[in-house]
Order: structure tokens, then sequence, then C-alpha cells
């Protein structure tokens, strides 16, 4: 019988071992599509951002997280995938927050599965305002209770059949497949604790203010070591900057856009439209932050990241540190990241904070 040769066991298992689906991140906002796609390097020494791809939504497609328009948003996915230039058709899509409910619960641990099911389907009637039947309904074990080791804290989130049905079916349209529907909130949440890694370390017991400045509403999400402290709205966003530059320079919404994006306008467009917005911007930035401060504990932000396509706009991130007298800075998710040969890390420096869900929905792929 012939000697059999050593074997690295643990490298035999690796070749048997199912490898995690690829999928590509898609934010689904009112005003575009956006796709991201992540690859992990070998070893899992880190992770490359493989590529990128955004595409407008015609208006009104897409209003306050509802799809009004499937064909026109499937059409936007599909024109958005082909220009990402991927073979992946497994895709994570994300619900506003605004159409989720969610809550976190204690329960016994050490139950099984059937049993934890079984309990939080008991509890959800009591926090969820529709009928079950109504609904799509999920749970995550966070981990043990602080105060208790014999309890876990449980989140539960749900939302109506319809909402979810939509995205779905989106994907479905557009000749995607939809594996994975998370929430806008916890996906820029997961994509935030790498913006945290580039601060001076990882922001540990620092409360960092995430201030995501959307086409239409304005997002605070207040985190300390990656618990959320406080999140609040406020309806302010760029679509008013390029309505404002619509009605200065008689231009339609599609060219302001781009005029705005390549900041070819009239030498008065920064005293009297851009100053003045940015001027707004900062003010209704430091009065969510006054709110958080009187209805919180706390007193202080240690840092300011602004996020969002507005974050990008010229001077904000200065105007928001000298009123705030904070350190401010912009998000790049991407920051310490490997970048693709096909990526452009300039046009990757303006795009980025715009990727923020896009991205933390690409990173479920690594669970």
């Amino acid at each position: 019988m012939p000697k059999i040769p050593n074997v690295n066991l643990d490298t035999v298992l690796e070749l048997l071992r199912i490898k995690t689906p690829a999928l590509i991140g898609v934010d689904i906002t009112s005003s575009a599509v956006k796709l991201v796609e992540l690859r992990e390097l070998p070893q899992k020494t880190g992770i490359v951002l493989e590529g990128y791809s955004i595409a407008p939504l015609p208006k009104d497609a897409v209003s306050d997280g509802n799809i009004n328009n499937l064909d026109a948003v499937a059409e936007s996915l599909q024109l958005a995938w082909r220009n990402l230039g991927s073979r992946v058709k497994n895709v994570s899509l994300a619900l506003p927050s605004a159409a989720v409910t969610s809550k976190k619960i204690l329960l016994p641990a050490g139950m099984t599965e059937d049993d934890l099911e079984f309990q939080v389907e008991s509890e959800a009637n009591q926090y969820i305002p529709f009928p079950l039947e109504e609904v799509n309904l999920d749970f995550q074990v966070i981990g043990a209770s602080p105060n208790n080791p014999e309890e876990v804290e449980v989140l539960i989130a749900a939302s109506r059949k319809a909402n979810v049905e939509d995205r779905v079916a989106t994907a479905q349209v557009a000749g995607l497949n939809a594996m994975v529907m998370d929430v806008e909130t916890y996906a820029s949440e997961r994509a935030f604790e790498l913006v945290c890694a580039q601060l001076p370390n990882n922001a540990h017991d620092k409360c960092v203010a995430l201030v995501d400045i959307g086409t239409n509403t304005t997002t605070v999400n207040v985190l300390r070591n990656g618990e959320s402290l406080y999140i609040r709205d406020q309806q302010v966003g760029g679509g008013q900057l390029t309505r404002q530059v619509e009605a200065m320079f008689g231009l339609s919404e599609e060219e302001a856009e781009a005029a705005k994006r390549t900041n070819d306008l009239p030498d008065n467009y920064e005293r009297d439209v851009l100053g003045p917005f940015r001027e707004n911007m900062v003010m209704e930035i430091y009065r969510l932050l006054q709110i958080f401060f009187t209805s919180t504990q706390y007193s202080e932000v240690d840092y300011i990241v602004l996020a969002g396509g507005c974050a990008v706009l010229p001077g904000l991130d200065d105007a928001v540190a000298n009123k705030t007298q904070v350190v401010t800075m912009v998000a790049n998710p991407f920051a310490l990241m490997t970048l693709s040969d096909k990526i452009k890390a300039r046009q990757l420096q303006v795009d980025a904070p715009a990727l923020m869900v896009a991205c933390g929905l690409a990173l479920r792929r690594f669970d």
C-alpha cells in the first residue's frame, strides 16, 4: 500500500467549505439607484472595492421610500448593473427606516431556534400595529443582556409585505435576485464602522454624529461604540439647492444637477445660492445637535461625519466645524480598502459619501 503523504487538513477543509455567495449592495433612494460590489482579499486580509455605479431616477419614481413607478426603477437598476460590469446577480436591498417597526426585547438564554421564533412572534403582537399575516417579520439575537446573563437581547424588525414585495419585484424585473432585505439605518451604521476605523482609537467611547444629507431629508444619528443614542430627521436636503439653481439660472432639474456636480455655474452662484444654502444647512445641523444635548445625558459630540450627496458641497465641512467647534470629516467608507483598477480615485472621493447605505448592504456578503 503506498504511503499516504502528510496533508494540511485545514487546507483541504477550506477547499470543501461552502463559500459566501457574492452579493451586490443596492440602495434605492428618491433620486438614484446606487450599487456597490465588494470582495475579500485572500486570508481575509482586507476588502476590495470591486466597483460601484450610480443611475439617476425619474422624478417621483420613488417618494418617501415608496416605489411609485416599478418599471422606471427597475430600468434604472438594470442600467446601473450594466454599468457596474459585474456578473453577480444576487443583490442586497434595504427598506427605509420609516417603513420598519423595530424593537429590542429580552428573552431567556439557551432557547432553541424554534422556541425563539415562536416567542418572537408572540412578543411581536404587542409592538407591531398590523396583523402578523400582513407583515414580513424577522429577528436577530444581539447578545447577552448587560444586566442579566440568563437573558439575551433580541432585535425584532417587521415591515408590511407590500414594502418588501415592491423591492423584490423591482430586482426581479431588472433580472436580479433579491437575497437580503435590510434596513437603511442598519446598513449605514455597518458602513459607519469603516469610517470610525479612520478615527483615533476607532472613536472608542466617543460620541460621533453621522449627518446624512439626502435629497429631501437630513438625518442625524449619534453613535457611541456602535450603539445609536439618538436619531432625528429634518425635512431639508440637497433637493432644495437643486430647485434654487433651477429658479436662479433657468435650468431644468437634470441640468441643475449636472451643473452642481461640475460646478459649471455663473460667478454669482457662490454668493447668491450656494453660500446661503450652506449657511442654512449648517444651522440645521447645529440645531439638531442641540436637541440631542437637551434630550440626552450627553452635552457634546467628539466628531461629526458628513454623509450623503451634499456632504461634498464646497466648504460645508469647514463651516460645520467652525459653527460647532467639533472635528468634522466627510465620510468615505472605502478609504482603507483596496481599489480595483476600474475605480477612479478622484471621482470616488466625490461619490463615496452618498454610498454609505449601498456599502453597508454590500458588506452583508461577509456575514
